[in-house]
């Protein structure tokens, strides 16, 4: 059954957010479920969960508990990875200084990390060296490539870059500098000259494993190299635990929001419990001071730890990311956490300045009409480090795609771009660049980065909604919610959760499973924090469950909830709020609906 067959649910063609909500699960799934339910002990609304995402019953055990011996496939089935993996052992047992060149975001950060981590336990020191955002830019350039030879280093590993970097390669090769390429993003036929590209989005890499983040990358590499000094006769008791560092694996593969499937969930659900065990410094200290007792989750990688480690990269040190999760002690760990806390605080402001401009900008460029495919907002007074976090912004309000542009004084932008499901970003940007409209770019499906010159401002937006019109259509075509099943608040129990946490985490590409509370009353309602609005819902049968519509205090959603009134539907998504050893159930409002008389 296609989405535009999916039936109706609760009949609602139009919430108050203007989306139709359908059921998830189509009668193909409806039916595989029934059928799970019946021959296995898992929970029925579990079993929705399941089926909606193509689990069958036969995997089902399996699913709940993923294991990256299963999941992981040779490494060698990576293009170049076997080059690589001989070079970075020959580095190793030759004791050569190496330099690591990573990005300044929380993939570059944490893959950075991985890889100096694994070279430390085998006694190498290697020098970690992230380019600043506003002066430098993204990637490896012909000057950074001399200032590490002038240092040194007779090989650079880069990581979550170096693909597309090739007067950086040319000068390295030049200066007969050896370099290793880990990386993720897509890239056109033409590579610069390395040692090794490893790069499962390479055209020609067979891997199956695009969806990895650059940490993954790096994973995978290191499992190659372990096995390749274990082949040269290294004893595998002399050789670092690569599930030590998972932790890394997962904090990157979260914040860089690649799928939550296969390879990358089970990454993410071993991580979060190496997580558990306090083992890295870094995180620790930054869990502390943003006031967590222990982060244990996918929402505390995504949305407190990974901003703060971000915030160093976009409006601070470049390198402090990588320098807290390297931390050799508590004591070091702590200074670099507080400076991530308050950099954080300060990004923060700029954020809500910057998207009451960009929202303003926006408003009027839809007035009263369905308005364009993208989104593009820019202004000169923005900070090019935030323009992402924009982006994302916009993206969630008008679920349309949008890109975010901060000009300089010279009159060049930096951009930055997310998208929606059916528009690949990253090829629209490269797309640009080749057609001579962006002077560079490129990225992800979901997220991509762009710099362009102020009066090729106008031809990048005719390009940008030309080829979003062609891929997504009318936005308005994709205003719908899917819906995983129905509940009552007396049935939202912290042991429900407990269960439909099971086929967790859930996140990009294994969305959270959406509930809908059909005619409950608004019992109480007000506003909390920066524009939050948190209520009591109560159904019929007597039951309430405490809920909350995040940002919504301006919005059509925030005041229909604080005018109470006559019942409603409510979707959104289920969680436990846990405080001083008590346990809530929390129910986050996406959308609400009238209820038909």
């Amino acid at each position: 059954m296609s989405m535009a067959e999916r039936r109706s649910f609760l009949g609602v063609e139009h919430s108050v957010l203007g989306q139709r909500w359908e059921h998830a699960l189509d009668s193909r799934e409806e039916a595989a479920a029934t059928r799970m339910a019946q021959d296995t002990a898992i929970p029925d609304v579990v079993c929705r969960v399941l089926a909606g995402r193509g689990v069958e019953a036969s995997r089902a055990q399996a699913f709940f508990h993923p294991t990256i011996r299963d999941l992981m496939p040779d490494p060698s089935r990576f293009t170049d990875m076997d080059a690589a993996a001989a070079r970075l052992a020959d580095a190793i047992e030759r004791r050569e200084s190496i330099a690591i060149f990573g990005d300044y975001d929380v993939d570059g950060a944490a893959s950075s990390a991985l890889l100096r981590l694994y070279l430390e336990r085998l006694g190498l020191k290697a020098a970690i060296r992230i380019p600043d955002r506003l002066t430098e830019g993204y990637g490896p350039n012909p000057a950074i490539v001399r200032e590490l030879a002038d240092g040194g280093a007779t090989l650079v590993v880069t990581v979550d870059c170096g693909t597309t970097s090739h007067d950086a390669l040319d000068e390295a090769k030049r200066l007969g500098l050896d370099v290793i390429v880990l990386d993720h993003h897509q890239t056109g036929p033409n590579l610069p000259a390395a040692a090794a590209i490893v790069n499962p989005n390479r055209q020609d890499d067979l891997s199956g494993q695009g969806m990895l983040c650059a940490a993954g990358v790096v994973f995978m590499t290191l499992t190659a190299v372990s096995r390749e000094l274990r082949r040269r006769g290294r004893a595998a008791a002399a050789l670092p635990d690569l599930m030590e560092f998972l932790d890394l694996v997962a904090l990157a593969t979260v914040c860089d929001v690649v799928p939550l499937v296969g390879l990358n969930r089970a990454f993410v659900v071993r991580g979060l419990a190496v997580m558990r065990q306090s083992r890295n410094p870094g995180l620790n200290a930054l869990a502390r001071v943003a006031g967590l007792t222990v982060a244990g989750d996918v929402y505390h990688l995504g949305y407190i730890l990974g901003p703060r480690i971000n915030a160093g990269g976009r409006i601070g040190r470049a390198d402090l990311g990588a320098t807290l999760l390297t931390a050799p002690n508590e004591g070091v760990a702590t200074e670099i956490a507080a400076e991530l806390h308050l950099l954080n605080e300060e990004r923060q402001g700029m954020e809500r300045r910057m998207l009451a401009e960009a929202e303003s900008e926006v408003a009027a460029e839809i007035g009263t009409g369905e308005g364009p495919a993208i989104l593009i907002a820019a202004r000169d007074s923005w900070h090019p480090g935030i323009v992402g976090l924009i982006a994302a912004r916009l993206k969630e309000r008008y679920a349309r795609p949008a890109v975010a542009i901060a000009f300089d004084a010279t009159g060049r932008g930096t951009g930055s771009g997310r998208s929606a499901t059916g528009l690949d970003l990253g090829a629209l940007v490269r797309d640009a660049v080749e057609a001579g409209i962006l002077l560079k770019g490129g990225g992800h499906a979901m997220a991509a980065g762009l710099t362009v010159e102020r009066h090729r401002l106008g031809d990048f937006r005719a390009f940008a909604e030309e080829e979003s019109r062609r891929a997504l259509g009318s936005f308005r075509q994709q205003g719908r919610l899917a819906i995983d099943g129905a509940l009552a608040a007396m049935g939202a129990t912290t042991s429900l959760v407990a269960e439909v946490e099971r086929a967790g985490p859930y996140g990009a590409g294994h969305a959270q499973p959406v509930f809908a509370l059909p005619r409950h009353r608004i019992a109480t309602a007000a506003v909390v924090g920066k524009g939050h609005v948190r209520v009591s819902l109560t159904g019929a049968d007597g039951g309430a469950v405490s809920a909350i519509a995040f940002r919504s205090a301006d919005t059509e959603l925030g005041r229909r909830l604080i005018a109470r009134g006559d019942p409603i539907h409510a979707a959104g998504t289920l969680s436990v709020d846990r405080y001083r050893g008590r346990e809530t159930v929390s129910f986050r409002i996406l959308d609400i609906a009238n209820v038909k008389r």
